[in-house]
């Protein structure tokens, strides 16, 4: 089974971390269209608490964390930057 095959057949977490601004708002959108395009299961998280935005050692958002882990931070993301990294 290909890889790509296992993040289709899997529900993925992917957090939207950021306060709130234009490009945390753009980074959400992206996200949620990237989702669409895949036709994957994933559960989309907005981020907004700035004590966990720093607990986690994020100085510049949006950052974007999928399954727990920190992929993207300090810049919004394309569509098409996204769909490759749930890809991975």
């Amino acid at each position: 089974m290909a890889n790509q095959n296992l993040v289709v057949n899997e529900m993925v977490k992917i957090e939207v971390l950021g306060t709130g601004c234009a490009k945390c708002k753009s980074l959400t959108k992206n996200v949620e269209k990237a989702v669409q395009e895949l036709s994957i299961q994933a559960e989309v998280v907005k981020v907004d608490s700035i004590q966990e935005i720093m607990d986690r050692g994020v100085m510049m958002t949006p950052a974007l964390y999928i399954d727990g882990k920190s992929v993207m931070m300090g810049r919004t993301a394309t569509v098409e930057e996204i769909k490759r990294m749930l890809k991975k």
